[in-house]
């Protein structure tokens, strides 16, 4: 099958190759000239603006944009307005499913049908597939199947569920048409809230690991802005969090790819001096609270987590100032330095 890919980053430019390596004809459009030059020297048919590759695509065309959900909404337009009835877009990045229900209802009126698909597999698609969550309409999906399998992880990437063999359908091929537009994101979203939550967990609790030993270290002076340890005794271990992580990866009902790759990082740099600690979010985790809170569901875990990601990045900092304020006013404490 023949597929146009729009956007060449971290993971389009693996999903062209894991397509290409499948069978599959792909013209490929960039930014970064070099990036679509990489891919023509691998197989792929390059194209150098959007008009160039919806040229070389058959009719009726199937284009996937992969990029920024920042630039999704422009690069849709721009692209509908080179199709022609019956051509697809897809969309495969990290788009709010309330925006694939506008664009989906938008571009039917023109007769262009509209697909979108959460993608999960990161900087690693290649190698283990693409889980791919999928909202559209029934017969353009079925028409998109074999793009979707050779996106999909193997069977064989995880172990069957007992009874699964008696059910059938895709999702043990690592790809599922969730409903109609918009349910592919939606489910991705809620993908990534989870996410989010699994993260925190490994991070504050390796954390509490890491600090085992803070009955050694409390050497300080006691002072009158510091509950002092009152038990130093309990926590004098000097735990290998590298080795901890390495160990849950066999057995431990908490393994996970994540683990995996938490140990990997571990084992590169115990302390993890290479980064700041900042961490982003995209919006997924946001949409998926934003849902939570219009259906009543409680979720402190998620909610937790991405309160989280703000702080790292500073945004408590101002509230922090006001709280070391008012301790100030009322009694005088001052900040303790370090």
């Amino acid at each position: 099958m023949q597929l146009g890919m729009i956007g060449l980053g971290r993971m389009g430019a693996n999903m062209v190759r894991r397509l290409m390596r499948d069978g599959h004809a792909c013209v490929v459009y960039g930014r970064r000239r070099a990036s679509v030059q990489t891919l023509e020297k691998e197989g792929a048919i390059g194209a150098t603006s959007l008009e160039d590759l919806v040229g070389k695509l058959t009719k009726p065309r199937a284009a996937w944009i992969m990029l920024p959900a920042a630039v999704v909404e422009e690069t849709t337009r721009d692209l509908a307005a080179l199709m022609e009835r019956d051509d697809i877009i897809i969309d495969g990045g990290n788009s709010y499913y309330r925006d694939d229900i506008r664009r989906a209802q938008a571009l039917s009126s023109k007769g262009i049908h509209y697909v979108d698909v959460g993608t999960s597999g990161g900087v690693w698609g290649l190698e283990r597939g693409f889980c791919q969550m999928i909202g559209g309409e029934d017969a353009i999906v079925r028409h998109l199947d074999a793009i979707f399998r050779s996106l999909a992880p193997p069977i064989d990437a995880a172990p069957r569920t007992p009874g699964r063999e008696k059910v059938g359908g895709t999702a043990e091929h690592g790809y599922l048409h969730c409903g109609p537009h918009g349910a592919g994101h939606f489910v991705k979203m809620i993908h990534n809230g989870i996410e989010y939550g699994i993260m925190a967990s490994y991070a504050e609790g390796l954390h509490i690991l890491h600090q085992a030993n803070i009955g050694k270290r409390q050497a300080e002076a006691a002072d009158a802005e510091t509950t002092p340890l009152q038990h130093p005794e309990y926590y004098q271990y000097d735990l290998n969090v590298a080795d901890i992580a390495e160990l849950w990866r066999r057995g431990s009902v908490i393994g996970s790819w994540l683990l995996d790759l938490t140990a990997k990082a571990l084992l590169k740099n115990p302390e993890l001096s290479d980064f700041s600690g900042r961490v982003s979010d995209s919006g997924e985790g946001r949409w998926a609270i934003r849902a939570a809170i219009d259906e009543a569901v409680p979720v402190h875990v998620l909610t937790s987590a991405l309160y989280e990601r703000f702080t790292s990045r500073g945004e408590a900092d101002y509230a922090n100032r006001l709280l070391s304020a008012m301790r100030f006013e009322f009694g005088g404490h001052l900040e303790k330095s370090g």
